[in-house]
């Protein structure tokens, strides 16, 4: 018993041995990154983009669909949800498959500005600090708007004025309530999503993007109905 219980220990101080070094080569990756382009200087690049779209020209209810969807805790974390990551981690561990990623929108946020291509365990790290980094220095509205303007929604368009143009012919602040309920749920997965590709399996994700509006009190089912049957 007493060789089990040293064993257990052993393997316990490999595992936090490895857990510190990859927090700290995350955390070195993430200072490495705002060294060679700080924050300040990407956002200006981001917002000298053409067609960027400021907050108040997309609709309350696309950012309502938004955080009900992809971040039911957007306005109670600080980047980094430790609650919905540890939900995410039970739900996928009990359908024992990869059902929720547990990235809050600042993490994507900061994922696409970043580090678009690296798919490392370092890498969610240092994007988890990016993110709490990116809400120390901008407010929730701020955080939304660089996100619907640097977020990929299918069919080549990187921002939500070219996915609104391309997909309903008209400016975000146009949108209906069912065009920007359809349109929050592409990004989810664009090449799957996209309306010129699965038009079915893009209203399928938007019953389930109104869903989660009424579940978290957004919207009721009455409105809910009204969105879904004026397509």
């Amino acid at each position: 018993m007493k060789k089990i219980k040293r064993v257990i220990c052993l393997c316990l101080i490999v595992l936090l041995v490895i857990a510190g070094l990859q927090i700290k080569g995350g955390y070195d990756k993430y200072q490495n990154a705002l060294a060679s382009r700080p924050i300040e200087q990407v956002i200006s690049e981001l917002q000298s983009k053409e067609n960027y779209t400021p907050y108040e020209d997309v609709p309350e209810i696309y950012y309502k669909a938004l955080v009900a969807d992809e971040d039911r805790r957007f306005y109670k974390h600080n980047g980094f949800d430790i609650i919905g990551t540890g939900r995410a981690i039970y739900s996928d561990f009990k359908a024992w498959e990869l059902l929720e990623g547990g990235s809050t929108i600042s993490q994507q946020l900061a994922k696409n500005l970043y580090f678009p291509q690296d798919n490392t365990l370092q890498r969610k790290i240092a994007e988890i600090f990016m993110a709490m980094r990116i809400e120390r220095e901008y407010n929730k509205e701020d955080v939304l708007e660089f996100y619907v303007n640097g977020i990929y929604y299918g069919s080549g368009y990187y921002c939500i004025y070219d996915a609104s143009k391309g997909y309903f012919g008209k400016k975000p602040k146009d949108m209906t309530d069912y065009e920007c309920t359809l349109l929050v749920g592409i990004p989810n997965a664009p090449s799957v999503y996209s309306l010129d590709v699965n038009p079915d399996l893009a209203h399928q994700r938007q019953e389930k993007v109104v869903g989660c509006m009424v579940e978290f009190e957004y919207i009721t089912e009455e409105e809910c109905k009204e969105i879904i049957e004026s397509r």
